[in-house]
């Protein structure tokens, strides 16, 4: 069967990092060390996958614009007290490994920085699948194109031969922006429903079943 996609690119938290659990809680934590009043969990989740000052305008749309370099500082403080102990979802190293040794070209776009990329890239040993990756602080955030077509730009693929993997609506949308088709996973941050509003080709429920969506369809 011909191959479909050439080029498939992943988002790295709540796609294949189990992190967005800890995402909402440094960002809450941040909070608390500011005396300011925590988002609720659901909007602190909608945020993930935005670049940190994005995320954090839209969790907390009241605080003065002089208070978001402390209220980064605390965050990163509390998600990177703790991120080496975060784990890849069951079954991302085996699916990433076999899509290599499949010959797709790999990429990452994420909204974390770079290096909080390469710090992620390094602990869960996943870096050397990966023939590219831009972050929030390299281009316009999500769901701006800038980072896809950067990508597609860097490793010679036509949108219609890439693929954008995610898990939430800002993955999405920065893919129909792009022109790029995109597959939605809900085990991540964003729930269902909104997901299937951004016109995925498929919604999938687990790794298991992106595994074999992907071997058979990409």
């Amino acid at each position: 069967m011909a191959r479909r996609f050439e080029l498939l690119v992943f988002d790295w938290d709540g796609t294949l990092l189990d992190s967005a659990g800890a995402i909402v809680g440094a960002i809450q934590a941040a909070c608390s060390d500011l005396g300011l009043p925590a988002p609720p969990d659901e909007r602190a989740r909608h945020v993930i996958g935005l670049g940190l000052r994005d995320a954090l305008r839209h969790a907390l749309p009241g605080l003065s614009e002089d208070r978001y370099p402390e209220m980064v500082e605390r965050y990163r403080h509390h998600y990177l007290s703790h991120d080496h102990e975060l784990q890849l979802f069951d079954g991302v190293e085996e699916l990433i490994a076999e899509l290599s040794a499949a010959g797709f070209l790999l990429a990452v776009a994420t909204g974390k920085s770079r290096h909080g990329l390469d710090r992620a890239l390094q602990l869960s040993g996943l870096g050397k699948y990966f023939h590219a990756s831009r972050c929030a602080d390299e281009c316009f955030s999500k769901p701006h194109p800038q980072m896809l077509e950067e990508l597609l730009e860097e490793l010679a693929v036509g949108p219609g031969r890439a693929l954008m993997i995610g898990d939430t609506t800002h993955d999405l949308e920065m893919a129909n922006n792009a022109g790029v088709s995109c597959l939605a996973v809900t085990y991540g941050a964003h729930p269902a429903a909104a997901l299937d509003a951004r016109r995925p080709l498929a919604l999938m429920q687990g790794l298991e079943e992106l595994s074999e969506w992907l071997r058979t369809h990409a």
